[in-house]
């Protein structure tokens, strides 16, 4: 058997060969630091295998032309930092509404408004969350690493087609410009989620049925089958409706097709946990200084461990509070000034600890950093 095979890449070209390998086949978007090696890796690849690469006018267009693309087929992408993802917020509730399969990566920056384009930051963490208005549930990874970017973009666009919703990568401007030599994923060696087309006749098709999984089949336009794509709130053929009796199970469809199914889509990955007393918790490119201060402080001798988000929303509260059963106190360390930190809160029994570590002025957690913040707690 050869030796599969490694390359040295970038965490925006792995976005590229990420969603490549999960079948993207357009991409629309608008350049942006630092997200823009995404398109520009796009633009260089896609009509090498048939697919389009389309330079938007603005951001608004760019996510437009995602949705159409998707509606029509294709297995879509759109890149963007902070205020290009601002732009995209309205016609992202659209896609929600309309149940529009895509993926999203946003390397995040500084903020707000224009910020600092080229320094670090993790403040649009909540805004994957709450960004349009309405009620709708999102969903959002994080990779930590280069090699992970390639499997999680492959994950966000399964997830996409599987549940017919957007899917947020959330990358961090040090991950979007870090170097990495990884391995590539053979052909086949990811199983990788097409969406679930209808059987039925034309005539019998709901685009909006309410199945048993909440998923309804969707079809391309122009396959034969005819079918409503608005934005507002409709029946299950697509028809805007003001009925209670049809508004009501529509919304209750955007929200529990995914949290019934939360165990299908939450991903955390655990170091030195076992035994751990104190954890770390981090996402993103901060995961990285905490690994690294977990095995610092544990060559000390302290049972300190590490907890890394890979995915963030709908946010692994079961599962974070199982795996830090055993701590009596946690560091939740983020490149803002606390966004996830609540939330750990929230989910977390009162008698652990939970102590923040923030730093929002554009440069990175060091392993130190942490580790002099274990100090105080230890």
């Amino acid at each position: 058997m050869a030796d599969k095979e490694r390359v040295l890449v970038m965490g925006n070209q792995a976005c590229v060969l990420g969603a490549i390998y999960a079948g993207l086949r357009f991409f629309a978007g608008y350049p942006i630091t630092p997200s823009t090696e995404v398109a520009e890796g796009c633009a260089r690849e896609l009509p090498k295998i048939g697919g389009r690469f389309i330079q938007m006018e603005d951001e608004i267009g760019s996510i437009a032309a995602v949705i159409g693309a998707s509606v029509s087929g294709l297995k879509a992408m759109t890149a963007t930092s902070g205020p290009g993802y601002s732009l995209m917020i309205e016609n992202l509730g659209y896609a929600y509404m309309t149940e529009t399969p895509l993926v999203v990566i946003n390397v995040q920056r500084g903020g707000p408004s224009t910020g600092l384009p080229t320094k670090v930051s993790q403040s649009d963490t909540m805004q994957a969350k709450w960004g349009p208005h309405g009620d709708y549930t999102a969903i959002t990874v994080a990779p930590s690493t280069i090699g992970e970017t390639v499997t999680e973009v492959i994950r966000a666009f399964n997830l996409a087609e599987r549940f017919r919703t957007p899917v947020t990568v959330l990358l961090d401007e040090v991950l979007g410009h870090s170097r990495q030599i990884i391995t590539l994923p053979e052909p086949g060696e990811i199983e990788i989620f097409d969406r679930v087309k209808p059987t039925c006749s034309p005539e019998e098709f709901e685009a909006f049925a309410m199945t048993p999984n909440m998923v309804s089949p969707m079809p391309a336009y122009g396959e034969g089958y005819r079918y409503v794509c608005t934005g507002l709130t409709h029946d299950t053929k697509g028809f805007t409706t003001n009925k209670s009796e049809e508004i009501a199970p529509k919304m209750y469809k955007l929200r529990h097709k995914i949290i019934d199914y939360q165990d299908e889509i939450h991903k955390m990955r655990a170091e030195k946990m076992d035994d751990a007393e104190v954890a770390f918790i981090s996402y993103g490119s901060v995961a990285r200084a905490a690994l690294q201060a977990t095995d610092i402080v544990r060559k000390a001798g302290y049972k300190v461990g590490a907890l890394q988000l890979q995915t963030i929303w709908p946010f692994p509260d079961e599962k974070l509070r199982e795996m830090c059963g055993k701590c009596r106190a946690v560091v939740v360390a983020e490149l803002n000034m606390g966004q996830i930190v609540h939330e750990v809160r929230r989910a977390l029994p009162p008698d652990i600890e939970v102590h923040e570590l923030q730093r929002y002025d554009g440069e990175i957690l060091t392993p130190m950093q942490l580790v002099n913040k274990l100090e105080e707690v230890l």
